[in-house]
């Protein structure tokens, strides 16, 4: 069962305000009135600690007041600069690996509102090469991450372990063979590849003597083709269609930490690259 997150902040958000605005509202003037009330008193029978325990906020007003900023601080940064996400399989190995904990700019393809996702200012759109976060289209509660190779107009082509698009070849450049630790050795073995997708240059890994599936298709308006950079080894675009806009989560941009318990712990190489 996947945790709904930006659910469970917003509500906290709310449910903290509510409690915290409502004390300033109705509960905390009566209590000024009584303090005030005590202290008129003036006969002697009234002291100082009894006018500070009638001006005492409850428990739960305490909670509220000291937990709703920093709620409300980190449901704003993660709604709309930046979300953390940790990579759970080798789809797009050799980029990323099983462990990586990467950073995701959510306002690279515009502002949306948490929980209902609706797109109010747009600041801009995917270009092939970029690596997007995305809610699986079959499962909008599931997180995906794939690199864009189509936009919407675009013909796709996968073919003989080669991508092209609007009928030209996608250049890639061998540059070996892969050599795997941790949980990605099992892609050892597999054929390390350039490519060089409009300027972004990024490493692929193929299997050649394992067939691949292909794909020939034309990306409609509001929808991306995606692929995993681990080719024979990705659940992506090829097997269950195109990427919604509205689907988009955020661009991925940087590796910030990295745990693979496979690989010993901590590949602090890792740590601090950019996602390209």
């Amino acid at each position: 069962m996947n945790l709904d997150f930006p659910t469970i902040l917003v509500a906290a958000t709310a449910v903290t305000g509510l409690i915290w605005a409502a004390d300033a509202l109705l509960l905390a003037p009566r209590r000024r009135q009584q303090a005030a009330a005590l202290g008129a008193e003036g006969d002697g029978r009234v002291d100082a600690r009894q006018i500070e325990a009638a001006l005492k906020e409850p428990t739960l007003v305490e909670y509220a007041k000291s937990f709703f900023p920093v709620i409300l601080a980190v449901l704003l940064l993660r709604s709309f600069l930046v979300e953390p996400f940790r990579i759970p399989s080798g789809s797009m190995m050799p980029t990323l690996l099983v462990g990586d904990f990467i950073l995701v700019n959510k306002y690279a393809y515009g502002i949306r509102l948490p929980v209902v996702n609706t797109k109010v200012l747009d600041l801009g759109a995917p270009r092939r090469g970029d690596v997007v976060v995305f809610r699986f289209p079959r499962d909008p509660s599931t997180d995906y991450i794939k690199r864009v190779v189509g936009v919407p107009g675009d013909h796709i082509v996968y073919r003989d372990k080669t991508l092209f698009i609007n009928g030209r070849k996608v250049p890639q450049i061998p540059l070996g063979t892969y050599r795997g630790t941790g949980s990605g050795i099992s892609m050892s073995g597999a054929s390390v590849r350039e490519e060089l997708l409009d300027d972004v240059r990024h490493q692929i890994l193929v299997m050649p003597r394992v067939h691949g599936v292909e794909a020939d298709v034309t990306v409609p308006e509001g929808h991306y083709f995606v692929m995993g950079d681990n080719r024979d080894n990705s659940n992506d675009s090829r097997y269950w269609g195109f990427v919604p806009d509205e689907n988009l989560v955020g661009r991925a941009f940087m590796i910030w930490m990295n745990w693979d318990s496979a690989g010993g712990g901590i590949s602090w190489d890792r740590i601090g690259n950019s996602i390209h």
